[in-house]
């Protein structure tokens, strides 16, 4: 498949290479095609187009004559990128919503009647988180009679002598400063900042750690696809806890704006060889939990998945100068890719995509690196 990849950065860039192994014909396009050539490095000589993804004429000329436009940049430029996507006649694939109009549906859906016009299909939230997520709650559902609540819960921790970002600071501040959406008893919800703490008990050797709310896009699609009661999703981890310290200090505003030495640029695989050698920068972990509660033949039961990705230490013995996020959402957004749709016109979140397709997606990412366990639980027959 003809594949344009806009947006190379720490995981851009490593999905270049990881749809090249695939046998596709890539090309990709940056606002800032020198910086993306470092992240790409010198063995994968591709060329990089200059392109203003603010402009839907600079995306349509570097992407003419491809298949899929895949999407790697901040969730912003979603509406643009998918327009250029039909103009091209494309599918399209994305990691993120944005939820600019409506705080509750992704914007992306709101393409779905053009993409059926056009006999073409977006894959929106493909990511590791939103994206497997999706799949494991999807997946719960799936052996259930019926669903009452799901619940994400992510553990994200970088151990480094200053901030460090592990993903896109555009993402990272957009998440920090944007309220939590819940959904509870049916209603969605707009939570507080940080609220709602709790413990959670991630696998060894992470353990408890305390979580809180978090705007996860997750919450606005999975209720749109599966009948349900709850939902909400937490992180928890040293980065999430610095960035609660600096909104309790004020320090953290839309109005202040993006502080780049809060939110520094994702580093290429050059500087964070760098920071490693340096003694900077020490580890950094991320791990997924995703836990489904419901009923089957009249007995409660909850499932609960946990994900858990190759710290950046084993990364970096292997070789692979990449954060755990951005090796897990390359890798990801790659097995969508490599089982890709076609035939299912119009948009569609990961949790909606038929169960043969979603089942291969996890078998693959079982094979790829990613550790997934499964525990049920069952409980007393449910009061009728």
């Amino acid at each position: 498949m003809r594949i344009f990849v806009l947006g190379v950065g720490a995981t851009g860039s490593y999905l270049v290479k990881l749809l090249t192994r695939q046998g596709h014909h890539v090309t990709c396009g940056d606002r800032d095609p020198e910086r993306a050539h470092r992240s790409l490095g010198a063995k994968l000589p591709l060329r990089v187009e200059r392109v203003n993804a603010h402009n839907i004429r600079s995306i349509i000329k570097a992407a003419r004559g491809t298949q899929l436009v895949v999407n790697a940049l901040p969730a912003v430029c979603n509406r643009i990128v998918l327009r250029a996507a039909l103009r091209l006649r494309a599918h399209y694939l994305d990691t993120a919503a944005h939820l600019t109009k409506s705080p509750f549906r992704a914007e992306q859906l709101e393409f779905t009647q053009r993409f059926l016009e056009k006999r073409r299909a977006a894959v929106i939230t493909a990511g590791v988180a939103p994206g497997l997520t999706n799949l494991l709650a999807a997946a719960a559902a799936d052996s259930l009679d019926s669903v009452e609540a799901v619940w994400v819960r992510l553990y994200e921790s970088t151990e480094s002598e200053y901030p460090v970002s592990q993903w896109s600071a555009e993402v990272s501040f957009d998440e920090a400063v944007s309220l939590p959406r819940v959904y509870r008893d049916g209603r969605f919800l707009l939570g507080r900042r940080f609220g709602e703490r709790e413990i959670f008990r991630f696998p060894a050797p992470i353990g408890p750690v305390p979580v809180m709310l978090a705007a996860q896009d997750e919450v606005v699609t999975v209720p749109h696809v599966m009948s349900l009661r709850s939902m909400d999703a937490k992180i928890g981890g040293s980065d999430v806890d610095r960035l609660r310290r600096w909104y309790r200090q004020g320090k953290l505003r839309k109005s202040r704006g993006l502080v780049s030495s809060r939110f520094p640029r994702t580093p290429t695989p050059g500087t964070l060889d760098r920071l490693i050698q340096g003694g900077i920068l020490h580890n950094a972990h991320f791990a997924a939990a995703v836990v489904v509660e419901g009923v089957k033949d009249g007995r409660r039961m909850t499932i609960r998945w946990d994900a858990t990705m190759p710290s950046l230490y084993l990364l970096y013995r292997r070789g692979e100068l990449r954060s755990p996020i951005a090796w897990a959402t390359a890798r990801m957004v790659s097995l969508f890719v490599r089982h890709f749709p076609r035939d299912l016109i119009g948009v569609h979140a990961p949790e909606a995509l038929p169960r043969d397709v979603r089942r291969a997606i996890l078998r693959d990412a079982r094979a790829r690196g990613f550790r997934i366990v499964k525990r049920v639980t069952s409980r007393a027959p449910r009061d009728l």
